[in-house]
């Protein structure tokens, strides 16, 4: 790996800023109440947005040119062919009650983030090896941090670590970025209040952020939140479905199409040993050609057309074909072949009975779906999977809960069938999808927490990803990644199904704004936003 070497002078952010004036509330919406609080524990999208608008990190990654750049840290220096990063920090910073930052601060947070025991997926990313990190403390302002291995895109995953106190009375709630959370009413809202410590200034001298607050309604229904868009209660849609995208463009609202999303949809069937399912039924599951036969039963052309309006773009596998330098540009759709299907089923054993679907011991072929309640985008491809898979004799029932009881399912009692959600790919890179392909990690969602591979080609793929994790050589990681992203394609633990444009919609009362394909896509730059009075 090259040594890289960045320095820079305090950031002035101001420059890139039209409207400078202070104050105002900006008010957005929440999807659901966030799971926790604790900045290396998020795995939800409610609480990584409040880890985005309060967490300090030692870098921050431009969501317009993917380009790291100094936060916490005015320089890093990565050496020992990627095992070893030394931060240089900034002076004179304190936390939102006023406790001062140093190094002591980072240390104690790798190695809360770092330890197995704490099940952290942020830090997954940075598990190449076995073996224990350590840091050292060089000075107040200076610390070193070193891996069991060299860890591919090191500078870049520092951008999701908020950097805890080690010496706070309010631990994971003393802040170090823009906002800090004042008020909270649960299942209601969350008040962000301006952060009176914050260290950033603009061009003009003028210090960051120019809000005074943020209020962050909990609201599950999305077209009660267009609705309340349109009224001008809130400011900011982050993601805007197709339908809601068409009536607001309808209605002359403020919305964008910032282009093609790297963020996936995908059905899995649950594969966990202990699971309270049926025996024959794990069997299905765990057959590579029931599931590719699933797979290509599913029209994955009209879910685009006719559930994403035409925003959106048949699934090929892992990452969207928009991630251009680490896609694998050998892969093509999966076609939409009933017949097939069909004749893989009967691979194993499976024939038409009738109408209706059998395995070899004569058991009718059903099965639930279950997804997020209010998700109409969800609900509507379940509802047509449900179609689709009739086609073929399959019963599908469609059951629709809401997040937290979800989450149980997928992540604690296992008492589900097949699930259909979405992943946010917030990297790029593939070092950040190490927690969804370990097969010992927690995302490993199809059967997570495995203490040893189940099958060979999970225990390829985690080779692969250690190996790409552990490279110095981008080209030598590509390889790598290709080769997961082809066994991805041909065993489809996840059955993707479309790559959804990224539609946001954004009053004009909200200035400086500069919509990304990347998440946050409306609220990446938010110590610069600012509201017109």
């Amino acid at each position: 790996m090259k040594r890289h070497y960045l320095v820079s002078t305090i950031v002035l952010l101001g420059a890139i800023s039209t409207f400078a004036q202070s104050g105002g509330e900006l008010r957005f919406c929440l999807r659901a109440e966030p799971k926790t609080f604790n900045p290396l524990l998020v795995e939800d999208e409610a609480s990584e947005t409040i880890r985005y608008l309060t967490g300090g990190v030692l870098v921050r990654v431009n969501r317009l040119t993917l380009k790291a750049e100094p936060e916490l840290a005015t320089s890093w220096k990565v050496s020992e062919g990627g095992k070893r990063i030394r931060f240089k920090l900034r002076e004179g910073l304190k936390y939102s009650d006023g406790t001062p930052f140093a190094a002591e601060d980072v240390a104690y947070t790798m190695q809360q983030l770092m330890d197995p025991a704490l099940h952290s997926s942020t830090g997954d990313a940075f598990r190449s090896a076995e073996g224990k990190l350590t840091t050292n403390v060089v000075s107040a302002k200076e610390i070193e941090i070193d891996f069991p291995a060299p860890v591919a895109n090191l500078v870049n995953l520092f951008d999701t670590v908020a950097i805890l106190s080690a010496k706070s009375p309010q631990k994971e709630m003393a802040a170090l970025g823009p906002f800090y959370v004042a008020e909270r009413k649960a299942g209601s809202y969350l008040l962000l209040k301006r952060n009176p410590y914050y260290w950033k200034k603009d061009a003009a001298g003028k210090q960051l952020p120019y809000l005074d607050s943020i209020r962050l309604d909990i609201e599950q229904n999305p077209e009660i939140e267009a609705m309340r868009y349109k009224r001008g209660e809130v400011q900011l849609i982050n993601t805007v479905s197709p339908a809601i995208f068409e009536k607001l463009s309808a209605d002359n609202a403020s919305v964008r199409d910032a282009g093609a999303s790297t963020d996936t949809e995908q059905l899995w069937f649950n594969q966990v040993p202990g699971a309270p399912l049926p025996v024959y039924k794990k069997s299905w599951f765990a057959s590579t050609n029931f599931r590719r036969a699933i797979s290509e039963a599913i029209n994955r052309n009209d879910l685009a057309r006719i559930v994403y309006r035409g925003h959106a773009v048949p699934a090929i596998g892992i990452i969207s074909p928009s991630n251009k330098f680490w896609f694998n540009s050998d892969l093509k759709p999966h076609a939409y072949d009933t017949a097939d299907a069909l004749r893989r089923l009967q691979q194993d054993g499976f024939h038409l009975q009738g109408e209706t679907l059998k395995d070899k011991a004569g058991n009718a072929v059903e099965f639930s779906i279950a997804t997020n309640a209010g998700n109409r985008a969800r609900e509507s491809m379940a509802t047509m999977i449900q179609q689709d898979l009739k086609k073929i004799g399959i019963k599908v029932n469609v059951v629709t809960l809401d997040f937290n009881s979800l989450l149980e399912r997928m992540t604690q009692s296992y008492n589900y069938e097949a699930c259909l959600l979405g992943f946010q790919n917030v990297e790029l890179d593939p070092n950040s999808q190490m927690a969804v392909w370990l097969s010992s990690a927690d995302n490993h969602q199809w059967n997570p927490n495995q203490k040893s591979p189940a099958t060979p080609w999970e225990a390829e793929i985690d080779k692969l990803m250690r190996a790409q994790a552990a490279s110095g050589d981008e080209h030598k990681r590509k390889q790598y990644w290709d080769r997961v992203q082809q066994i991805a394609w041909e065993q489809e633990p996840f059955i993707y199904l479309i790559n959804k444009d990224a539609l946001v919609a954004i009053a004009p009362a909200v200035k400086n704004a500069e919509p990304s394909v990347f998440r946050p896509q409306t609220f990446w730059n938010v110590e610069t936003l600012a509201l017109a009075h």
